[in-house]
């Protein structure tokens, strides 16, 4: 009896060392979402870490992590049960970042003073150039329809909360409806995450290097580590619409090629340029962070000068576009983290989708060359018509309520720009989930409160 009391707890303790150690890697997964979500929503977006907590930082293992703001030096440390300790560290100009191993009083005299051009009176200024909303009547809007889609967009009511945080409608370009989570502090100026609609930005930075003649998007991608094998063959249009045939694992449950990116490395377009080749480019469509990364990396490298890089996107397409909360944030070796970090108020999300319903033309100024929408809206080969370049479509009708035409930007958690040209409308939906959350439905909604042309 005694041997079996001890060999009991030796069993137990044994099991639990081997879960420990072969989940530990998972560790910093969670660690590493926490210390980069909760730093970028305290000193990016200025909300209460308390409901970050409660908002950004509420499923799988990420709810159990412990985050402490550290004010003074603008970081956030993330731990799980005192293990796999991550911090991610505030800059101007380049959002937040993971550090890593790399020294924080380094990386915290890089800085950048974004030159986002600021609006005097945008308040006394019209939409699209200022923020205030016209008192329009359209006899094609039904209102109590369209406020009835909306407000169902925020039912909280059922067991899975659809937790939206903001929605706005745009119709033939001008500001229609609006509306805010107020009791999450969500106001028309809060910053909120795109996640993946960033690639959407990575188009347009590569639309206006097409303009200038400084990118083309046939020619082979420029990548010096990929000119002695097969992926010397991969063209930039391939990246474009992920049909690069490089072997990514795009899987957030575990360690893999996206999770390594984004919370282990301190350089997302190194990881993204080190994955080997697997297929034939063109031949097959897989969804990869990674490439919207190597996008970016090529840019900055096409650019040449890292100060004019960091500048490009705010000089070239937000500040024209009246883009002022936009900040798009760097990794720690200072690339655009294309994939996933930027962050921008509702209203300028809006902005965004705008210009491409205005086929990349704003006042009279061509921002992106023309042709770019309908390249941006051509399905990748072998994507069954659901992906663009860098961009959503609804070919394949997997929103069977919303015309074909719809093209989006999407990100995780819910986060969506809708453009519908057929129905002149631009929708934003953005969110802390999308469990619940039906976007089919919630269009089906708003397009039944516009009456067909």
């Amino acid at each position: 009896m005694k041997r079996r009391k001890i060999v009991i707890p030796i069993v137990v303790i044994a099991t639990l060392i081997i879960i420990v150690v072969s989940q530990y890697p998972k560790l910093y997964l969670a660690t590493g979402y926490g210390a980069k979500s909760m730093a970028t929503a305290v000193f990016v977006a200025e909300r209460d870490p308390q409901i970050v907590k409660l908002t950004d930082l509420d499923y799988s293992i990420v709810k159990y992590t412990k985050s402490v703001v550290d004010y003074e030096n603008k970081s956030v440390s993330t731990s799980f049960w005192g293990m796999a300790k991550q911090t991610a560290i505030y800059r101007q100009g380049f959002g937040c970042c993971l550090i890593g191993d790399l020294p924080a009083d380094s990386l915290r005299k890089l800085t950048f003073t974004t030159p986002i051009r600021k609006r005097e009176g945008v308040w006394r200024l019209a939409w699209p150039d200022g923020d205030l909303k016209k008192d329009t009547v359209y006899s094609k809007i039904d209102t109590v329809k369209l406020k009835s889609a909306i407000d169902a967009a925020f039912d909280n009511s059922s067991e899975y909360k659809k937790r939206t945080a903001a929605v706005v409608v745009i119709y033939k370009g001008e500001l229609i409806a609006e509306k805010y989570d107020k009791e999450l502090g969500i106001t028309q100026d809060t910053r909120i995450w795109g996640w993946s609609m960033s690639k959407s930005i990575m188009n347009s930075m590569a639309g206006v290097l097409t303009k200038q003649r400084k990118l083309d998007v046939n020619a082979s991608a420029p990548v010096p580590q990929w000119l002695k094998d097969r992926r010397r063959d991969i063209t930039i249009s391939e990246l474009m619409h992920m049909s690069s045939g490089l072997k990514w694992d795009e899987d957030y449950s575990d360690v893999s090629s996206a999770t390594n990116m984004l919370y282990r490395s301190a350089d997302c377009y190194k990881v993204a340029i080190d994955v080997p080749y697997q297929k034939k480019p063109g031949t097959e469509w897989k969804y990869s962070s990674g490439t919207s990364n190597i996008l970016s990396g090529i840019m900055r490298t096409l650019i040449g000068n890292d100060q004019i890089y960091h500048e490009f996107p705010y000089r070239e397409i937000f500040n024209k576009i009246g883009v002022t909360s936009m900040i798009l944030e760097t990794d720690a070796a200072g690339n655009f983290v294309g994939s996933s970090y930027s962050y921008a108020a509702a209203r300028d999300w809006a902005r965004f989708g705008l210009l491409y319903y205005n086929d990349g033309i704003w006042k009279g100024d061509t921002i992106l060359p023309k042709g770019w929408v309908n390249y941006t809206r051509t399905p990748a080969t072998a994507s069954k018509g659901e992906y663009g370049a860098q961009f959503w479509l609804n070919r394949s009708r997997k929103l069977p309520d919303v015309p074909e035409d719809m093209y989006s930007c999407n990100g995780h958690r819910g986060q969506r720009i809708f453009i519908i040209p057929s129905r002149n409308l631009v929708v934003v939906r953005l969110g802390f989930s999308e469990t619940g959350f039906n976007h089919n439905e919630f269009l089906k909604g708003i397009l039944a409160s516009i009456k067909k042309n």
